[in-house]
């Protein structure tokens, strides 16, 4: 996996629009197209939902936007990412989530390393990753 490529998991997104420094540093190299960043689309619609628990309608709807828009390549499933994703979810059933699947399904895909707020995509040892602490 080359260094200059970063996949994001729904956390990862989550903390850049809190302010968190470290996830800011990640995205930054994105936007300053010092690294390609990606983000499977099933776990933007993860940040959408989870995002839209805490926040009001039209900032989760500006932050979904912004997101669209940056750098960060969105990553629909194909049959590859799929199939991949079913497979982990296979493996890992009672630790992984479906969406940490197609984060690690499309960072394994785009040969990225997986910046990521969940222990248990670390835990797993599938992907590289950078484990960010809430």
């Amino acid at each position: 996996m080359k260094d200059n490529k970063l996949a994001f998991d729904a956390g990862a997104l989550s903390l850049y629009y809190a302010g968190n420094e470290k996830a800011r540093q990640y995205f930054n190299d994105v936007s300053s197209r010092l690294k390609t960043g990606f983000m499977s689309e099933v776990n933007l619609a993860e940040f959408y939902y989870k995002t839209a628990e805490k926040y009001d309608v039209d900032t989760v709807e500006t932050w979904y936007m912004l997101t669209r828009r940056s750098r960060i390549v969105i990553v629909a499933p194909d049959e590859t990412i799929t199939r991949d994703a079913a497979k982990l979810k296979l493996k890992y059933h009672d630790k992984l989530s479906l969406a940490d699947c197609f984060a690690i399904s499309t960072a394994i895909n785009n040969h990225c390393t997986l910046i990521t707020t969940d222990n248990k995509i670390r835990q797993v040892k599938e992907v590289r990753t950078v484990y960010l602490e809430v």
